[in-house]
């Protein structure tokens, strides 16, 4: 038994050494046979370049080349600026099945992109631009799914693009200075964050851009068509009877909807009024049909709010209730109380606060967002300060109110609909493997933490904090940039001091207790890092975000802090040095020590100065 372990144990010595590599030996040759045809002759590689088989391209560094945390597999391959003039070989590079980053960016390069490329299943950055490569794109393109950025601008490629508008998580496609032709790919503009087709030869209408970019993503094709170009597009052929009855067909399908829920609603309005009590003066009969509408066991598919408001009179009713103030908003400009309980109404969520609806109004032309907010013990002239002083502390990525109403037991606070979601929703979807890439972290992060820096500023006087910072408060606009909504409306109760003196309550006639105020700004902070907490990790707060904190701080005790970000960040390939300062600064704002946490401003510049690190990293990846 023992000669026998004496003889294997060898064996296994140089099986478990040689299974170490970090490629196999098969890989190791592509990547030089690779890097043989890129270095011509006028590049010298000296031993420091590595790329040979006698080392490891992950434990020996060889140049430009990054691996995964364990050194296993080659995740980056980086040659940015070093005056290589030979041809690139796609085939031989993605034998490197974990390349997810691949970047000759401003070298001599010649040759094309090969279909082969499609072996590049990871490839998640492919910056090409600043060479002499030529060529037809190859339709393989369209296949690389994990795709985030593309850039081969400053080329000299020609024919077709491929329909790259499959790829689901595409962020940028650069291809301006070239000389492709063909009409431009229909991408997700909604998703997409860089886009430059300029100075080509396409052809054929401009996509629908969202409004996202400028006339000068696409200038210099001449023969491209639109209201945002210089050319009209020729008026389309007349439809065939076939096409006519398609085109009709959504027309018939709506339409019986509408005739459906028309009957259902006919048959409700019978049942109602069947059940009527015969004998009602006319007083009653007024207020009934108020409280019909409005009467509420808070059932949630209707917008039933105001039973409390109105009394057996309709005549009482009018007294107690107070009129909706709208605020200059081209959207509301013309909005009353009535037109809010008329309009057809959906909840999109229930908290211990109130209830956020989706009211539907101008059949379809516009649609607002609605928050109830219940139990404030605050007079409806201090509502009307603190609406009217939010108003005036305007920033582009504040959600702004559009008009707001006050009663004694009501609140009402009403906002243009945002319908791209929340950063929650976006978090979600990261979980499920939706892309969700750390640049468009990084700079969600940034950007609300200079909003909230503004608004803490403004308002630091008045004391009035957001009061309930979360990541579902977080909500994308139309260009999908970042605004923090429903600010001020939570905390207002918490910095009165309270009285039985109506007159003691008024916020701005009292000075409020500093230490209050000081906790509810910090609150805050604390709020902003558990968003980080949520950024860097990828999971989301379950209920109560103490959850993830003492999750978060028990990893990072045992030293283990690469185990708490998110893994899809990591197989991404972002900086651990960057997520790892963004972890730190989530960990200072939610120092249980609410004294101890640092004021937003200072948060604000360190994230700004971590985002212009990475923006400056990624221009040369």
């Amino acid at each position: 038994m023992n000669r026998i372990l004496v003889r294997v144990l060898p064996i296994l010595i140089f099986l478990l050494f040689h299974v170490s590599d970090s490629e196999n030996e098969e890989v190791k040759q592509s990547l030089i046979r690779f890097i043989d045809q890129l270095a011509a002759a006028n590049v010298r590689r000296d031993q420091s370049w590595g790329w040979n088989m006698t080392s490891d391209p992950c434990k020996d560094k060889w140049k430009g080349v990054s691996c995964d945390l364990q050194l296993k597999s080659v995740k980056k391959v980086v040659l940015d600026e070093l005056n290589l003039s030979g041809v690139v070989e796609i085939g031989s590079i993605c034998k490197a099945s974990s390349l997810s980053v691949l970047s000759l960016v401003k070298n001599d390069i010649i040759g094309l992109i090969s279909e082969e490329i499609v072996s590049c299943k990871s490839l998640t950055h492919l910056y090409l631009n600043g060479n002499k490569l030529s060529g037809h794109l190859p339709d393989s393109l369209s296949q690389l799914s994990n795709l985030k950025r593309f850039d081969i601008s400053n080329n000299n490629f020609s024919g077709k693009v491929p329909d790259m508008s499959r790829i689901s998580g595409l962020l940028t496609f650069l291809v301006q200075n070239n000389q492709l032709s063909g009409e431009i790919p229909k991408f997700d503009f909604s998703n997409l964050m860089q886009f430059n087709v300029s100075n080509n030869n396409f052809s054929g209408p401009l996509p629908d851009v969202k409004g996202r970019f400028s006339a000068e993503s696409w200038s210099g094709n001449p023969e491209l068509c639109g209201e945002s170009t210089s050319k009209a597009c020729p008026p389309s052929s007349p439809s065939t009877p076939k096409s006519k009855d398609s085109s009709r067909m959504p027309f018939l399908i709506y339409s019986g909807y509408a005739v459906l829920g028309l009957i259902i609603l006919l048959v409700g309005a019978f049942i109602l009024v069947g059940t009527k009590k015969p004998k009602e003066d006319k007083a009653d009969v007024a207020g009934k049909g108020v409280n019909e509408y409005t009467s509420s066991s808070y059932d949630e598919s209707k917008f039933t709010m105001y039973k409390s408001e109105y009394s057996a009179s309709s005549e009482e009713s009018r007294v107690t209730m107070s009129p909706l103030v709208v605020l200059r908003s081209p959207t509301a400009h013309a909005l009353k109380f009535e037109d809010l309980l008329r309009a057809p109404a959906e909840l999109l969520g229930k908290g211990k606060h109130g209830s956020l609806y989706k009211v539907t109004l101008d059949n379809g032309a516009t649609t607002l967002a609605v928050k109830r907010i219940k139990d404030w013990r605050v007079t409806s002239q201090d509502f009307k300060r603190r609406m009217q002083r939010l108003h005036r502390a305007r920033h582009r990525n504040i959600l702004p109110s559009v008009a707001f109403y006050s009663s004694k037991q009501e609140k009402l606070v009403v906002y243009e609909y945002q319908p791209n979601g929340s950063l929650s929703r976006l978090l979600r979807g990261s979980e499920n493997g939706e892309a969700f890439d750390w640049g468009s972290r990084l700079n969600i992060a940034a950007t609300v933490a200079e909003a909230l820096a503004y608004m803490h500023e403004e308002l630091r006087e008045d004391g009035i904090a957001h009061g309930n910072l979360k990541s579902t408060n977080i909500l994308f606009n139309n260009s999908m940039d970042p605004c923090i909504s429903e600010y001020g409306l939570m905390a207002l109760e918490r910095e009165v001091p309270s009285s039985n003196n109506s007159q003691s309550n008024s916020f701005e006639n009292n000075d409020p207790d500093p230490d209050r105020v000081s906790r509810s700004f910090k609150a805050d902070i604390y709020g902003f890092g558990v968003i980080l907490l949520e950024l860097v990790t990828g999971k989301l707060v379950q209920g109560d975000a103490f959850e993830l904190v003492q999750w978060v701080n028990s990893v990072v005790r045992e030293e283990w802090t690469v185990e708490v970000f998110d893994r899809g960040l990591i197989m991404e390939g972002a900086s651990e040095e960057r997520l790892l300062i963004l972890l730190q600064i989530a960990l200072k704002c939610i120092n249980p020590n609410p004294y101890e946490r640092p004021e937003i401003n200072q948060v604000a510049l360190s994230i700004n100065t971590l985002k212009e690190e990475e923006d400056k990293s990624s221009s040369y990846q």
